[in-house]
């Protein structure tokens, strides 16, 4: 997990995410208005991802850049680790688990930037292994998930596929079944009594949070906005087999139809409802695709399991498994990114150089930004400059703001009256965007700095034009 995220490749919301943590932190409330923008300030808004970004925010006030890559390689290697247990548990085959989870590095990979999702991310896997356990005959693992959703509820909306999970496994063992490769075990009375009470329990920490209910319906109200930001935001977007992702992705569904026919395997009902819910997930939207690891992973590693031979104690190398260890970890440490090296990094990927032009000479207001930048303009530059747009997509896109960004961005018909309409004297954006063409070639507008990453232009004056002497006043 080390090697690719020590390239440092965060998303553009994770400034904005610290922000809105170091914010809560320091005014000990919690925030219920826009804060951060000119064109949505004062719009009813909530920090729905508190806790994650109080977390993510304690580690940047603590160790700076340091301390946000070292929380993005210890969430992804807690991740990778439960997934893991995941597997493990299902197949009883710790070596065909790991090769399980080897191949499914690939589409991990690729969702494991720094957010509060990545908490999420670690505690579906916990939920996913809590029922598993509980199928097995633990009871006692169950009791864990009313205070696992309390502090879910509190860092990310994804808590409702966690729900989800519950209700599938709930109710695939209402009946029992043999149908094809389909089996069911109904639940005994006691068992169905235990996770129906664990259910009501779950549903009371939910409206456990500082918003009251409002966190439990927040996913309803991202649904609302979901078309716009399906069409605009890549990470909503439908799968894209024409990429890496996506014929990975297909490759690991094929296999599994193969592996069907071929070998005539049997599945409980429920690890098969979650797995076609993953697939169809995964299909409609790109950023699902980490969901459908955990659901198919664990079918997978009973597929390898007939073939990989089980775990034998015996023949256990203590000594070189320490040394092993313990080179790993040194090597960890060793090539650990120095301060240095990842202030570089973000002078390649963001603003940097810009924000300190800006904080030396600064822009006439409002300013018009990249919607890539608004986050990290946040972050730094908030005390002192509203943003047009960041990564909050939901707020801006029932105000209008997002629609009219877009048509701005694209050079739309609307789009100099747009500009006009929100007041616009400077705009900072990166220098292959489309507006740029626009605004170099146009004498309405100044460039004042660029650099490699960024461009910065402010409106040339309008000077008066002298009226005709018939038309002057006496």
């Amino acid at each position: 997990m080390f090697v690719p995220l020590r390239s440092f490749w965060v998303d553009p919301d994770v400034w904005w995410h610290i922000k809105v943590g170091a914010t809560i932190l320091s005014t000990h409330r919690w925030p219920t208005t826009d804060l951060y923008s000119f064109t949505v300030h004062g719009t009813h808004w909530i920090a729905y991802q508190w806790l994650g970004e109080v977390v993510i925010a304690i580690f940047a006030n603590l160790w700076g850049l340091r301390g946000l890559m070292a929380l993005d390689v210890i969430l992804a290697a807690l991740i990778l680790f439960a997934l893991y247990a995941l597997v493990t548990m299902r197949c009883g085959n710790s070596k065909a688990a790991f090769v399980a989870c080897t191949f499914f590095l690939p589409l991990i990979y690729t969702s494991l930037s720094l957010r509060p999702q990545m908490l999420a991310y670690l505690f579906l896997l916990l939920t996913l292994i809590i029922l598993e356990r509980f199928r097995q005959g633990h009871v006692g693992a169950l009791w864990l998930l009313p205070p696992l959703f309390l502090v879910w509820v509190n860092t990310h909306g994804i808590f409702t596929l966690g729900l989800f999970v519950l209700g599938v496994y709930w109710s695939c063992g209402l009946v029992e079944i043999h149908w094809g490769g389909l089996d069911s075990r109904r639940w005994s009375t006691l068992e169905r009594v235990r996770l129906e009470l664990v259910g009501l329990l779950i549903l009371i920490a939910l409206i456990i949070t500082p918003y009251g209910t409002e966190l439990l319906l927040y996913p309803l109200d991202l649904a609302y906005s979901q078309q716009i930001m399906v069409a605009n935001i890549i990470e909503w977007q439908p799968m894209m087999f024409d990429k890496n992702v996506g014929k990975i992705f297909l490759a690991f569904v094929l296999a599994f139809l193969f592996a069907q026919v071929a070998l005539r395997l049997r599945w409980r009902l429920e690890e098969f409802v979650l797995l076609l819910a993953g697939i169809a997930g995964a299909c409609l939207h790109v950023r699902l695709t980490l969901i459908f690891v955990p659901f198919a992973a664990p079918l997978f590693g009973v597929i390898l399991a007939r073939w990989i031979e089980p775990y034998a104690p015996a023949k256990d190398k203590y000594a070189l498994n320490a040394a092993l260890m313990a080179l790993v970890v040194a090597a960890v440490i060793g090539f650990f990114p120095s301060r240095t090296d990842l202030e570089g990094i973000m002078e390649q990927k963001w603003p940097v150089r810009a924000v300190a032009y800006l904080r030396q000479h600064p822009a006439p207001k409002p300013m018009l930004n990249s919607y890539e930048y608004g986050g990290y303009l946040i972050w730094q530059m908030s005390d002192v400059n509203k943003v047009f747009i960041d990564g909050r997509a939901d707020i801006y896109v029932r105000t209008g703001v997002f629609v009219d960004y877009l048509n701005i961005a694209r050079l739309d018909s609307p789009a100099p009256f747009l500009l006009n309409a929100y007041n616009v004297q400077s705009i900072l954006l990166g220098r292959h965007e489309t507006l740029v063409t626009l605004l170099d070639a146009s004498p309405d507008w100044q460039k004042i700095y660029n650099d490699p990453l960024s461009v910065l232009y402010v409106q040339r004056p309008h000077p008066r034009r002298a009226m005709p002497a018939m038309l002057l006043p006496p």
